[in-house]
């Protein structure tokens, strides 16, 4: 059974068209992410173009059974109870992924907001989904972005957008969340078997499913933490709303990815705590693991066959994976990242008075990795601290039976010359805000490609200028 008939059996789901907007344009557009959905159409098809705008609901015979959903969750550690998709509206499903429209108009889950996203969170959203999926990290699709001149009031009045979002599930701890707290535990346990039956078929046949999942989960979220980690990528909000049960990136609003390197950097300028600062995402994330197993705790019990003490040690000890994986897969990409391919003790602590070098000095994360990846200098003139970090790791590397080339190359598959800092997206922002889409369309393009040197983006590689003004993100849109 689809989620959303198991959600509407809940009474926890609102079946709604979205609410069209006026004299809808073309933005953005993935050629790559409408290939995986099998669209051979771009948004130059009115037909498309009136779809994702949310002025229509069917194309090319097809009618589109849209609805939104709710699900309750913790935001920066309080429990907020029920959320919901306040400006999605969901599409259905294409080729077995679920389409939403974000800022398609308000639903039951609005909480008094408009329903609607503005162009400038649209880009960024979009831009940011399709450089992660090309960096190699889980993370849910942009299709479009459509605009309209529709005002919308965030701090100032903006214009409105819908972005087309793709993922194989949107299902978050929230919704989890929503069915622990409120006791609906037939509500629960179908959704957890529909979780297993379609994303986590590996442990149908485990004694303990449920628990199995839960470990699952865990190792797919310490993944990606760690990933998250080694590129240098800031989410900005990780509430547990906004947590994914299949181990993605999902709702792009205050990211940032790292310039210079600050372990305690703050992307989301809400965040006056540091709540969810760059070196707290993989605790935050343990955080909110937790959150989901005390959500799922009775048919844990009930499948455990224990007191609810006992149940709960053992499921302690089964979130013990997300740490393991977690420190596996840091340390994994990291030995990549410097171009290790074999073990040794010490690499830690090298990796580790690294990162403490960087935020010290506060070198740009990205340029310094990619320029150790190409065989050269990242400072005209180091410091004695780098220049000595330098010496022990070229001792290190002299460990590894590689040629050099060889290993350089290697290096280069997993340090990007390309992430999406924040001065090019507002750039592109700007740009598009007068009606220019050409940036957009630009910087997507070598962001499909963040690895590779591309002809004429020199300027996409480097760092802000000195002189540039910081770029303050938060979570509207």
């Amino acid at each position: 059974m689809p989620i959303h008939l198991q959600a509407a059996s809940a009474g926890l789901i609102q079946y709604l068209s979205p609410t069209p907007i006026p004299a809808p344009y073309a933005v953005a557009f993935s050629k790559d992410c409408a290939k995986q959905l099998g669209i051979q159409d771009d948004l130059s098809h009115p037909e498309l173009l009136a779809l994702l705008a949310g002025n229509q609901t069917h194309y090319q015979n097809k009618q589109c059974q849209t609805y939104a959903m709710a699900y309750s969750g913790h935001q920066f550690g309080v429990w907020a109870g029920q959320l919901g998709d306040g400006r999605a509206i969901y599409l259905g499903d294409w080729r077995q992924y679920e389409v939403q429209l974000k800022g398609a108009g308000p639903t039951d889950y609005s909480r008094r907001g408009d329903g609607r996203a503005v162009l400038r969170s649209s880009i960024r959203e979009f831009l940011c989904s399709e450089a992660m999926y090309h960096l190699g990290i889980p993370t849910s699709r942009a299709l479009a972005v459509v605009g309209s001149d529709l005002p919308v009031r965030r701090e100032t009045i903006e214009t409105a957008a819908v972005c087309t979002r793709v993922a194989p599930s949107f299902l978050r701890i929230g919704h989890i969340e929503h069915y622990g707290h409120n006791d609906m535990q037939k509500e629960l346990e179908n959704t957890l078997d529909y979780l297993i039956a379609h994303h986590y078929p590996e442990v149908a046949t485990k004694p303990y499913p449920y628990l199995a999942l839960l470990e699952a989960i865990a190792m797919r979220t310490g993944q990606l933490a760690a990933q998250w980690q080694a590129v240098g990528f800031c989410h900005g909000v990780l509430n547990t709303d906004n947590t994914s049960l299949l181990g993605l990136t999902l709702d792009y609003g205050p990211f940032g990815f790292l310039d210079q390197f600050d372990r305690e950097h703050i992307c989301n300028h809400s965040d006056e705590q540091g709540r969810y600062s760059y070196h707290r995402q993989p605790d935050i994330l343990q955080w909110n693991l937790y959150c989901l197993a005390s959500a799922m705790l009775l048919p844990l019990k009930k499948q455990l066959q224990l007191d609810e003490e006992a149940a709960i040690e053992r499921i302690k000890s089964s979130l013990d994976v997300y740490a393991k994986t977690y420190r596996s897969a840091f340390i994994d990409l990291y030995r990549q990242k410097l171009g290790f391919q074999t073990a040794h003790p010490e690499d830690l602590a090298l990796i580790e008075q690294l990162l403490q070098l960087m935020h010290h000095e506060r070198l740009d994360y990205t340029l310094f990795f990619r320029e150790l990846s190409e065989g050269r200098q990242y400072d005209a003139q180091p410091s004695e601290a780098l220049l000595a970090w330098l010496a022990l790791y070229q001792t290190r590397i002299e460990l590894e039976n590689m040629a050099q080339d060889q290993r350089l190359a290697q290096m280069q598959t997993i340090n990007p010359k390309y992430v999406l800092r924040n001065h090019l997206a507002q750039n592109a922002i700007e740009r598009a805000q007068a009606k220019d889409f050409r940036e957009v369309a630009r910087l997507l393009k070598i962001l499909e490609n963040p690895y590779e040197e591309q002809s004429g983006a020199k300027d996409y590689a480097l760092p802000p200028p000195a002189d540039h003004p910081p770029i303050c993100v938060s979570c509207s849109s």
